[in-house]
């Protein structure tokens, strides 16, 4: 119907697979998203499928508006919008769950906001070695030279110290273990990116 599908992340944990193997997953609350507006090649260019999810208490006066216009009783944080991939197209106001999306077995991409680790030096930010242990040396963790005396600044795209965190991050070819309709869970294998309780975005491979 759609090309993704948005979840909550939760906790990992572990299950075992029928073979029994034991494997690491990412626990998701897959609630469904409302459809609010169809896009198609006539009117807007392209054929998309716009979904509102995630709550708020206040809204501003133009997402009012367009909720108002539609006779919805939804406050949404957030609009995203999907391709479709099929001739099945949604009615606005209806609800879209991820078994109509996914399947267990599915490879996907996953999507967020990776965390924010503030301030962090070349060590831990882009993976540097350590300078040598030399007596009471206190260079240990500390880039080093950055380059000749020709530009005469420093390179643009250089690995310094600097912000670390809070940028996109896709995991490719994660697995989906399985998919709970009844609890609105689903298990993907793995880690994904982002903190508890963010929303990522899940893609078919």
């Amino acid at each position: 119907m759609i090309s993704g599908f948005l979840v909550k992340k939760g906790q990992m944990t572990s299950v075992y697979t029928p073979d029994g193997q034991r494997v690491a997953v990412t626990k998701c609350k897959a609630l469904p998203l409302k459809v609010i507006q169809i896009k198609n090649v006539t009117k807007d260019g392209y054929n998309s499928v716009q979904i509102a999810f995630d709550s708020r208490k206040n809204l501003n006066q133009a997402t009012a508006k367009k909720i108002s216009n539609l006779k919805l009783d939804i406050k949404p944080r957030f609009f995203k919008e999907f391709k479709l991939t099929s001739d099945q197209i949604p009615e606005v106001g209806s609800d879209i769950t991820i078994d109509k999306v996914f399947e267990d077995n599915d490879l996907i991409d996953v999507t967020g906001i990776a965390k924010g680790r503030g301030f962090a030096g070349v060590v831990k930010r882009h993976g540097f070695k350590k300078q040598p242990l030399l007596g009471a040396s206190n260079y240990v963790r500390r880039p080093g030279s950055i380059g000749a005396q020709t530009p005469g600044k420093v390179v643009k795209g250089k690995k310094m110290p600097g912000h670390f965190g809070v940028e996109t991050v896709t995991v490719s070819g994660l697995e989906i273990i399985s998919i709970d309709s009844e609890n609105k869970e689903i298990l993907i294998k793995g880690s994904l990116p982002g903190s508890f309780n963010s929303w990522v975005i899940l893609k078919k491979v």
